[in-house]
């Protein structure tokens, strides 16, 4: 194996993790605009909001990392998408910035009405985002992306009914990861109504992802027979270990369980990014730029496994601390340390 082979396979690290993490992030911004009125999805917004709160940021380092990885590593093949998928990545950017700064507002702003708004708003942007988002890698896993940063089709490129699905199938996704999570975290928090509440929609955006993903392969096999065959062949055992978690993922929520839920909705995810790194290696884009041709110079591809090492021993292990914390409810926010909390002498008229 070669470095770049090496940081490939960090790229792939990077999106499995971003999957972990980040797209249930998005997903759980789903279940907040879906959570209906003020009222009544007032219980579900709060679990959310306990939920996120701590770590919400935390998520989505890791999309930070796999862009500067990226585009350091391999810039011709980042230059020829950035050039050819600029619709969609621009439109994932706007999401970004509707569901950070509205996840603040909803909770700041002085108004009721106010504060609707910018809950509306940031749960349009955590369905924009993965959606875009899926929709830009189905164009690149169907080679709709040319290299040698030339410019392929700004419209077709991405909207497309491959590229269509893979957005959608990116937002069940995140939605299914979601709802497992806030499984597992009513359960914690010994809130049986929601564990309830979650359970159900679990089962059916599983359905509906599973429905996504046949779609998109078929739609995938009209589109590029040769990467069609590559899923099914190279990438078919992971793609069959995939289906093989996810289902045991809803059989066992179908019947109640939480225990290891987590674990096998995480290990369905991790095994499906995989069969696709699988299936398009050895090409950066499929079937016109490899990984030796977009490479950038040897010693800088040494250097971003050096500083993976790095990260390695202080990016991850913080983390971790971060996401044990929260699971242990040691995170939050001091009431004794709070303008809220009324202290003598404050300024609150």
């Amino acid at each position: 194996m070669t470095a770049a082979d090496a940081v490939a396979v960090l790229v792939v690290l990077a999106v499995t993790l971003y999957a972990w993490s980040g797209l249930a992030d998005y997903g759980a911004g789903f279940w907040d605009l879906t959570a209906g009125g003020r009222e009544g999805g007032g219980r579900v917004r709060s679990l959310i909001d306990a939920v996120i709160t701590p770590v919400w940021e935390a998520n989505h380092v890791w999309l930070v990392y796999l862009l500067v990885l990226t585009w350091t590593a391999f810039g011709t093949a980042f230059a020829s998408a950035m050039t050819t998928l600029y619709i969609p990545l621009m439109l994932a950017a706007l999401g970004i910035v509707l569901r950070g700064a509205n996840f603040a507002l909803r909770k700041d702003a002085a108004r009721a009405g106010r504060r609707h708004v910018a809950g509306m708003l940031f749960g349009l942007g955590a369905v924009l985002t993965p959606f875009c988002l899926g929709a830009a890698l189905g164009g690149i896993i169907a080679g709709r992306v040319p290299p040698g940063n030339a410019a392929g089709n700004e419209v077709t490129s991405w909207w497309n009914p491959t590229s269509i699905l893979v957005g959608l199938l990116a937002v069940a996704m995140g939605a299914f990861l979601a709802a497992v999570y806030l499984i597992a975290e009513a359960h914690r928090r010994g809130l049986p109504g929601l564990r309830e509440y979650f359970r159900r929609r679990a089962l059916w955006t599983g359905v509906l992802a599973l429905l996504f993903g046949i779609g998109a392969l078929v739609s995938l096999r009209g589109d590029s027979p040769q990467m069609f065959d590559r899923f099914v062949t190279r990438g078919g055992v992971l793609l069959a270990a995939g289906a093989v978690l996810l289902a045991l993922t809803f059989m066992r929520a179908a019947r109640g369980g939480v225990r290891g839920l987590r674990l096998l909705a995480a290990g369905g995810v991790a095994a499906l990014v995989w069969a696709w790194g699988v299936a398009q290696y050895p090409y950066l884009l499929p079937f016109g730029l490899t990984i030796a041709d977009g490479a950038g110079a040897p010693i800088t591809q040494k250097w971003m496994l050096a500083w993976f090492g790095v990260a390695l021993v202080t990016l991850v292990p913080a983390l971790i601390l971060l996401y044990v914390l929260d699971q242990r409810g040691e995170l939050g926010e001091d009431p004794l340390t709070s303008l809220e909390a009324g202290e003598p002498g404050d300024l609150r008229p």
